[in-house]
């Protein structure tokens, strides 16, 4: 009896010490398996920032940047002024606008419109611009000799000036000469002191610039028998 109660001890005393090894061991790969999802939640983002990287890396666009095509022609606004008319039943207001229009090479050109916008009125004025373009007979980076040009109850005086001289001049005519593609001049408005006066005034000097050779030719001469006489 004795021994049984030895044996049946020992099996209960084993029965403990495998019981408590499998707690320890359940433990432990219950702290690894936290300790692994720990890092895999550690990891995902990484993975997916990599991933995102890789992406974008893989699929970047290039944008290419289109420039629109630049004109030649340039527009300066010289005047906008409110103008009212009167009619039957009130007043009937609009607006005049005077543009001065040109490729800054030999070609200048005035405009004046009136629209009941402003911004149409410019339009309007822009393409009567155009229209009247004249070409200005440049020698070197002035006008060949003096002239004085009349329009209306304006005049204006230009004069041929040396290399970095600039150009003299104020207002309309001042845009009027820029536009035109002229980089020396000297210049002085006379009489009247309204812009479309003295821009036409001096539209009318520039038309009636000659050159030597038109000259010559009109003489039925050579340059240098002009130059010479």
């Amino acid at each position: 009896m004795e021994e049984k109660e030895i044996q049946e001890v020992e099996t209960a005393q084993e029965v403990n010490e495998t019981v408590e090894n499998a707690e320890e061991t359940v433990k432990e790969t219950v702290e690894v398996s936290e300790d692994a999802v720990e890092a895999a939640v550690e990891e995902k983002p990484a993975k997916g920032r990599k991933a995102s990287n890789a992406k974008g890396k893989g699929k970047r666009k290039i944008e290419t940047i289109e420039s629109a095509p630049q004109s030649e022609w340039k527009e300066r606004v010289v005047q906008i002024r409110r103008v009212t008319k009167v009619v039957k039943g009130g007043k009937k207001l609009s607006f005049r606008a005077i543009v001065i229009v040109g490729n800054g090479k030999d070609q200048v050109g005035v405009g004046c419109a009136k629209a009941s916008e402003v911004i149409i009125a410019i339009q309007k004025a822009i393409a009567e611009g155009r229209k009247n373009l004249i070409t200005v007979p440049i020698f070197k980076t002035t006008i060949p000799h003096p002239i004085v040009g009349r329009s209306g109850a304006g005049s204006v005086m230009l004069r041929p000036a040396s290399q970095g001289t600039g150009v003299i001049a104020g207002g309309a005519v001042r845009a009027v000469l820029e536009l035109a593609g002229i980089e020396n001049i000297l210049s002085k408005s006379l009489g009247s002191k309204s812009p479309l006066n003295a821009a036409n005034a001096t539209m009318e000097a520039l038309k009636e610039l000659r050159t030597f050779n038109d000259v010559a030719k009109k003489r039925g001469l050579t340059l240098k028998q002009m130059l010479n006489a």
